[in-house]
């Protein structure tokens, strides 16, 4: 309020003083142009003078210069102020844009030093109050603002707007100008030398960008973490940069070595032994062969199908000459929480990253690294989003067969949707699991343990990383719902089942199945007949 009180004051009284000024000069003009009377004649040379003529003309040729040299002296002096009086009244209009009421802070015109110093610390005080250096207290799950992830050609969104879809290269022309604009001054804020290192640095370019991630708290101002690929295979770079409503601020810039942090996956398991074939068939790709800093553990409830699952772990540890596996059976009623937790306290080893994982999960060696990036013991947790895949069945019924799992694992608004609502894949390290106090085992089967842990993140003092991702899946799966069901479970269930089946359009396709097949054979016989 203050700044524009000064403002509004300041600028008519510069406009006046300049047009005070402006009507001064040409007065000055009028007279020194106005013939003199007769009181003031010019002293000319007398007719009778052999040099009138000469003299005459060398007088007014000289005050006729004097003239030209006064009126391009006032027009160099109009043109100057002018310019300056544009400047300030653009500088004033900036300083309004970028100082609005809403700020609690003074701009004294008359001290610009401490205005700019007001300004930054206002800027850094964003910082401070943004999830940036720590994690908040936040009171329930949906208080939580998640991140979008982006790479070079696409972005990876929650917030998918009219167009629905959960991936695209941005439409909007501000979306990808600001994301452009932070990859370049990540590539630049890299190729700054740093003034201590004498060999010949790395140039950096946008070839080398990975990935990114980015949230905006609308009070606060767009955190970015940008990770670029580092001098070794397993070497990364990693960048903060953070937006608090005007230029972006260089948070952080620090080298990150994930290669000997080593991935704990925990899966629980009762029978499902087909589903566990084709887990470890992914496992083994992604796992073992393209990421090899892996470890798994099978914690296994009951004794049916127990025999070939162990089958199947044993001959992929045969084939791939993998040893970093545990098997820990449990005679007892299936609990996932359960499962998760001896799975997690069983590690004797060094502090590990956690991968809380289920069997109808298909996740990429992409996936592994963004689970360690987006970890850090005391400080950061990772809930990804996963994308979860409609039913091949309906997706691929027109087809002559149904592609393959890797082809069918495409991220789109007809193939699946972001599994925005669940919280069971998880990264954390295994320190912050125990400290934070692990699962409620009082909850039996499934459902409710994923939330719960979640909310006790959320709770503490760590960032809740929350991001979709484009390398991790949940495949599809027959959801059955039982008889025992009452009629408004049932009913739940069934629409639960509906949303996971297909997409809206999909559905309705099905649902006007006979009305579309007997348009088709009105036009064949309407075809038929001309």
């Amino acid at each position: 309020t203050m700044f524009r009180r000064g403002f509004v004051l300041f600028l008519p009284r510069l406009v006046g003083l300049l047009v005070v000024a402006c009507c001064s000069m040409s007065i000055v003009y009028m007279l020194a142009c106005t013939p003199k009377g007769d009181n003031q004649q010019l002293a000319l040379p007398r007719v009778h003078s052999p040099t009138v003529k000469e003299g005459y003309e060398a007088i007014l040729q000289e005050r006729e210069e004097q003239h030209r040299n006064y009126i391009i002296s006032l027009k160099r002096q109009i043109a100057q102020l002018k310019a300056e009086l544009q400047g300030r009244t653009e500088q004033l209009k900036n300083m309004q844009n970028q100082y609005p009421d809403s700020l609690d802070i003074q701009l004294d015109h008359n001290k610009p030093e401490k205005a700019q110093a007001n300004l930054l610390a206002f800027l850094r005080s964003q910082v401070d109050k943004a999830e940036v250096h720590s994690g908040v207290k936040l009171s329930t799950e949906y208080a939580a603002v998640p991140f979008e992830s982006f790479t070079l050609q696409k972005v990876y969104q929650l917030e998918t707007g009219l167009t629905r879809h959960p991936e695209e290269k941005p439409v909007r022309k501000d979306k990808r100008d600001e994301l452009i604009e932070v990859i370049e001054l990540a590539v630049g804020s890299l190729n700054k030398p740093d003034g201590v290192s004498k060999a010949k640095p790395r140039v950096y370019t946008a070839s080398d960008f990975v990935e990114g991630i980015y949230r905006t708290e609308k009070n606060k101002g767009t955190l970015y973490e940008l990770t670029f690929k580092g001098d070794a295979r397993y070497q990364f770079k990693k960048i903060v940069l953070f937006r608090p409503f005007g230029p972006v601020m260089k948070v952080k810039n620090e080298n990150v070595n994930m290669a000997d942090t080593l991935i704990n996956v925990i899966v629980p398991l009762a029978k499902r032994a087909s589903k566990f074939r084709q887990f470890m068939q992914n496992f083994r790709e992604m796992g073992i062969q393209q990421d090899g800093r892996i470890h798994l553990t099978v914690v296994y409830f009951g004794k049916e199908q127990m025999n070939e699952v162990k089958s199947i772990l044993e001959n992929t540890s045969k084939s791939a000459n993998f040893k970093n596996f545990t098997f820990i059976q449990l005679n007892e009623e299936f609990s996932r929480g359960k499962g998760l937790d001896v799975g997690a306290r069983f590690w004797k080893g060094n502090n590990v990253v956690l991968f809380f994982c289920d069997v109808d999960i298909y996740f990429t060696a992409e996936f592994l690294n963004s689970c360690r990036l987006n970890t850090q013991p005391g400080k950061k947790v990772f809930y990804p989003v996963l994308f979860s895949q409609y039913n091949p069945s309906i997706i691929y019924g027109h087809h002559d067969s149904i592609p393959s799992l890797e082809q069918q694992l495409i991220i789109k608004k007809e193939t699946g949707f972001w599994r925005d609502f669940g919280f069971g894949m998880t990264c954390q390290y295994r320190s912050d699991f125990i400290n934070i106090g692990g699962f409620d085992l009082d909850i039996k089967g499934w459902g409710g343990e994923d939330v719960h842990l979640y909310r006790k993140y959320l709770h503490s003092n760590l960032m809740v990383i929350r991001t979709p991702v484009r390398g991790l899946f949940h495949l599809w799966h027959e959801k059955q719902c039982l008889d025992e069901l009452t009629p408004e479970q049932y009913k739940m269930c069934m629409q639960s089942k509906a949303m996971n089946e297909a997409s809206h359009g999909q559905l309705g396709m099905l649902v006007f199945k006979q009305e579309i097949e007997t348009h088709l054979h009105r036009q064949k016989l309407s075809s038929k007949k001309t």
